[in-house]
């Protein structure tokens, strides 16, 4: 019987599909380049077939009730991306190299003031009260019944002395869940490595010292303002 992609992502397949061919178009010279693939058509039809299979196996999470929703639809690719490099032989930290710079590239088609409007949004009073919310329902155990493969995390407030806006400290993380469960624990690092650039694109320093993809009891994240010399581009990336 043919695997179910969940309706949520069905309706949204479209643009996933259009965006996975974009990054594919971008990270065309590196695959021949740094890669040293050759048959860069092949390659293409075989992410977007593997693509197809990540799609049925996304987790529903709430559907668009859910912030983590987008997070799953907007980083999944890459899992069909490093799962067709891995099988070609390439290693994860060259997968690794040109994933952060294919996703960074996406990003900054992004008009400027649209991404910094993006990014004064999402450090927003409003968007910081609707992810205390979010939060504090997805350590229920009502949540996790229903979605076990959502994330699990908590709001952290600043206290005297922090220099950042606000945070959030993951308890379980969807993308660790999904690899355990699909046999993808060797290139997860990869997706953790996207987060960087996909804040400092925003305007946002995302400051995190651990991960628990590396071992850790959960990732800090911690999220402040980028100095206006720096904000709109991509910073300085991060990795753990």
């Amino acid at each position: 019987m043919a695997e179910i992609v969940h309706p949520f992502y069905a309706s949204h397949r479209a643009a996933m599909e259009a965006s996975m061919r974009h990054r594919l178009d971008l990270a065309e010279a590196m695959l021949g380049e740094r890669a040293q693939l050759s048959n860069i058509n092949g390659i293409r039809q075989e992410v977007m077939d593997e693509f197809d299979i990540v799609l049925t196996q996304m987790p529903y999470v709430g559907g668009a009730a859910s912030r983590m929703s987008d997070f799953f639809m907007r980083l999944m690719g890459f899992m069909a991306i490093s799962r067709v490099l891995r099988r070609h032989g390439v290693p994860l930290s060259v997968i690794g190299d040109i994933e952060r710079e294919t996703y960074k590239a996406q990003l900054l088609t992004v008009p400027e003031s649209e991404r910094l409007a993006a990014g004064r949004e999402f450090l927003s009073p409003e968007n910081q009260a609707l992810v205390r919310e979010q939060a504090a329902k997805s350590t229920t155990d009502s949540h996790r019944e229903e979605f076990p493969g959502d994330f699990a995390y908590d709001f952290v407030e600043p206290g005297p002395g922090d220099d950042f806006e606000f945070g959030i400290d993951y308890k379980a993380c969807g993308f660790c869940k999904f690899a355990a469960c699909h046999g993808d624990k060797e290139i997860l690092p990869n997706i953790c490595g996207l987060d960087f650039d996909a804040y400092a694109t925003r305007g946002i320093h995302l400051e995190r010292t651990q991960t628990l993809a590396g071992g850790a009891s959960h990732c800090n994240f911690r999220f402040s303002r980028l100095p206006a010399d720096q904000a709109g581009g991509a910073g300085p990336s991060t990795t753990d």
